[in-house]
């Protein structure tokens, strides 16, 4: 009924707010995105594309992305503790077992995504980011391996000619603790953005503390009037600790301590369980403009993971190297109403995967469990053509070829001769078109084939052996929708509906040990519905006494289930896909007043959510109030000052963000933080 009601209410203000006559309305700036190469409106866009600008991210808390990425109707992110990130677009959530899994990024023009599979999505800090683009549903048509979407992130970049110094802090709850300093430059045909940033944390339960330092330099060279050099390079050195799921009871019980001892596995607090990680990555991409037609694109990038993982019962280390480029050629022609632009290009990268498994003596490794020499090759080309008809149809036809090879050596206990695993060529295509019916309105239908090998975390699970007879997954994705943008810009809408079907689906099971292998086993039919909507109740302005209103909401209808899915002897063909809630609503309203105070308030509605393959154990639905209170007029000795304060979880709800899927013992619970607070300010030079 609380979900009727909101809606109800909102579908009545934003027809009332739709009736303001059009001569009283400032127009506002249209939304402009590069999904596919080319800039294009987002009312025009082919394809399901939700974009986090640096407005929309500056209205979150710093320390997390959390709460920002869960504003996307579709997308779900989750914080077992600080600094742990699980990440799904429509359910790849399900076999994850290093946070994010059938989602591919980019950050810039490189992929963070290495060809093993893993995204280290939290080596990154919230300052370093710029805008962040959601891409749902497969894309493996333009961006290789995915079955899931793609998350293209742009870092820090200058706008001004002058040079830009900020410094932000913050403070709150739980010993948090987060310091941001940007410094940018515009020096004639060169600029940069170098950020440092700090964050620390104890966390909200028993042994959950984090560490995070942080140092990106993102460089623009225009060399040429026609050409130009683009180079990150980012260091993150990340540590946090893992306290653990938690059973029901305990759960219930004290859920801020972290998981005790059982029988002979003493607890996480004892073993010291938790991620160490230093990342170095690095790339530079050309760009060279031939002429109005011709244009190439090449980009080179590297990276280095030195990654440390006391756990229960092992200590893992890993050092993952990984080096690759990305390149394509696009020619581009206009002939009276009809434009078209044609891209053939490739992307290969190459991982190296030196893994050992040590037994874990209170956080310090000892005996030899198992030594493995891994590598991942991922090779694929593509081709995409964008022809827009009399700026009212806009078709697009991209296909890929993917290659994908796997290497292992065991080195110990008992050496084996190195040995390859060459999957077949899939060529994955995409097929979309979208409408302009009026100036307002636009349809867009799309339909497109996912691909996912299995990762390097899944060829070599927990149980240390290797498992090289597993079976890409793969799919077929169909969706439709429509989108309103009011010719003012006040109000947008996007409506978005889809199915898809996913084959030789990779499930987890755990053997006699508690730990966690993977096989193939049936798929799933995934049925959902997206919609968000947004508009400014009261117009941006300088003189009226409130100063613009907007609101936005979110809504996510999720019905996703196993198919010819058998368990060992239990057939759980129909059962809800596990870790997706069948609906989320979001929604959240800006409120701006004069001499630059505003006021920032959301809503999150998550239903409750199968905890186990069977839907035997579900965790609770939850509604989770935020807020955010600043003065942005304030000016100290002529130096613009920004302060504020806010505050999460403001019901105080008990819940779990970050459950631990089909665990072993019913340990499933990951408890969130009880009701926080957090204040800080910014500072601009």
């Amino acid at each position: 009924m609380k979900k009727i009601i909101t809606f109800g209410l909102l579908a009545l203000t934003l027809n009332c707010f739709s009736q303001i006559k059009q001569d009283t309305i400032k127009k506002l700036d249209e939304v402009i995105i590069r999904p596919y190469f080319s800039a294009q409106p987002l009312l025009r866009t082919t394809g399901a594309v939700a974009v986090l600008d640096k407005t929309l991210l500056e209205q979150q808390p710093g320390s997390s992305l959390v709460p920002a990425m869960n504003t996307i109707a579709g997308v779900r992110m989750e914080e077992r503790s600080p600094g742990s990130y699980r990440l799904s677009i429509r359910g790849s959530l399900l076999r994850s077992p290093f946070g994010i899994r059938n989602v591919k990024i980019y950050f810039g023009d490189f992929p963070l995504t290495d060809a093993g599979g893993n995204s280290y999505l939290n080596a990154l800090d919230l300052s370093g980011i710029g805008n962040i683009q959601i891409l749902k549903g497969p894309q493996s048509s333009v961006y290789g391996a995915n079955s899931g979407g793609v998350i293209l992130i742009t870092p820090n970049t200058i706008s001004t000619d002058s040079a830009q110094l900020a410094l932000n802090l913050t403070g709150g709850s739980f010993g948090l603790f987060q310091e941001n300093l940007n410094l940018s430059r515009q020096l004639k045909n060169y600029s940069f953005s170098l950020n440092q940033s700090y964050q620390r944390s104890d966390g909200y339960r028993d042994h959950s503390g984090m560490e995070r330092k942080y140092l990106q330099l993102h460089q623009n060279w225009n060399y040429s009037p026609k050409a130009n050099l683009r180079a990150l390079l980012f260091y993150s050195d990340l540590h946090y600790e893992t306290p653990g799921g938690l059973t029901a009871d305990q759960y219930e019980l004290d859920p801020k301590s972290s998981r005790p001892a059982a029988g002979n596995i003493r607890s996480a607090a004892e073993q010291q369980a938790g991620i160490y990680s230093k990342t170095f990555y690095a790339g530079i991409t050309n760009n060279w403009q031939f002429n109005t037609r011709f244009k190439h694109v090449l980009s080179v990038f590297t990276s280095y993971t030195d990654l440390k993982n006391p756990f229960l019962t092992n200590y893992e280390h890993r050092k993952e190297f990984t080096f690759g480029i990305r390149t394509y050629v696009e020619y581009f022609k206009k002939l009276q109403d009809i434009t078209w632009r044609f891209n053939i290009g490739l992307e290969a990268s190459r991982t190296r995967s030196n893994t050992v498994n040590s037994d874990n003596n209170y956080g310090m490794p000892t005996n030899l469990q198992a030594s493995d020499k891994l590598k991942a090759t991922t090779d694929f080309s593509y081709a995409h053509l964008n022809v827009d008809i009399f700026q009212r149809f806009l078709l697009e036809l991209s296909v890929s070829g993917n290659l994908y090879q796997v290497g292992y050596e065991r080195v110990a206990p008992v050496a084996i001769a190195p040995k390859n695993r060459n999957f077949e060529l899939r060529f994955m295509p995409r097929a979309a078109l979208s409408y302009l019916l009026t100036k307002e309105w636009s349809l867009h239908t799309s339909v497109s084939r996912g691909y996912s090998p299995p990762t390097l975390a899944e060829i070599r699970a927990s149980d240390n052996q290797i498992n090289i007879n597993l079976q890409p997954e793969n799919g077929w994705n169909y969706e439709t929708g429509v989108r309103y943008q009011s010719v003012n810009k006040r109000i947008t809408l996007d409506v978005n509906g889809f199915y898809y079907q996913l084959k030789n689906a990779i499930v987890r099971r755990l053997n006699e040990k508690a730990t966690e292998y993977f096989i193939n086993s049936g798929g799933t039919k995934q049925w959902g519905v997206e919609t968000s909507i947004s508009a400014w109740l009261i117009k941006p302005n300088t003189s009226a006494p409130i100063r613009g209103l907007s609101i936005n909401s979110a809504y996510s209808l999720s019905l996703f289930k196993f198919d010819h899915y058998i368990d060992r002897n239990s057939d759980l063909s129909g059962k809800y896909l596990t870790g997706v809630p069948k609906n989320v609503i979001v929604t959240s309203v800006n409120l701006q007043l004069p001499r630059g105070f505003y006021i920032f308030l959301q809503h999150n509605y998550t239903a409750k959510i199968p905890l186990t393959d069977a839907n035997t154990e579900y965790a609770r639905e939850y509604h989770l109030v935020q807020s955010k209170i600043g003065w942005k007029g304030l000016r100290i000795a002529n130096i613009p000052v920004e302060i504020f304060a806010g505050a999460d979880n403001l019901l105080n709800q008990k819940y779990s963000l970050g459950n631990d899927l089909n665990a072993a013992g019913g340990k499933y619970f990951n408890a969130a933080p009880t009701r926080n607070y957090y204040g800080g300010l910014n500072i601009r030079f």
